[in-house]
């Protein structure tokens, strides 16, 4: 059963913006995410609920945090497939096309030029360093420039719920 798209929209509605936030600002939204499994699942109020996800062909669902960090992904694929507003697609530099860079090995990994940010609180929550740190933490598999916006979602999310809730 899926959640219903309302809702699913009115929790990641500008979660981007919590990336890299403590988890006092996440952990409410988490507890929405599980009473609303829960609920579907039938479960008492304090059974655990992570196994009973992960263990559920009916709910493939991410936690919070991956949900942020897969959002943040798929804004960086579209950046560097020309699918997103040009001042973030500016924020996304290839390693290769960089002036002196191009001899690199994160330059044949098609790695991202990370920004340098002066305050580490609020400095590495802005797009331009969490974004290409994201997208270059991705195996070399998920980061295929020849696949499309569907098969970049789908692979992306298998590796993260696989990530999440453990799986190999």
């Amino acid at each position: 059963m899926r959640l219903p798209r309302r809702w699913c929209s009115r929790i990641d509605y500008c979660n981007s913006i919590l990336c890299g936030a403590s988890t006092v600002y996440i952990r409410p939204l988490q507890n929405v995410l599980n009473a609303a499994a829960r609920l579907i699942l039938c479960k008492r109020k304090y059974d655990h609920i992570t196994a009973a996800i992960r263990d559920s062909s009916a709910l493939h669902w991410l936690t919070v945090q991956q949900r942020i960090d897969y959002k943040l992904c798929v804004l960086v694929y579209k950046c560097l497939h020309q699918g997103a507003p040009v001042y973030l697609s500016e924020l996304c530099i290839p390693v290769a096309s960089s002036t002196g860079r191009s001899h690199l090995r994160s330059a044949v990994k098609e790695c991202l030029v990370i920004s340098y940010c002066r305050t580490k609180n609020y400095g590495q929550r802005n797009f331009s360093y969490s974004g290409p740190t994201l997208w270059n933490s991705l195996p070399l598999t998920r980061r295929d420039k020849s696949m499309s916006l569907s098969q970049f979602c789908s692979r992306l999310k298998i590796k993260m719920f696989c990530r999440a809730y453990n799986r190999s």
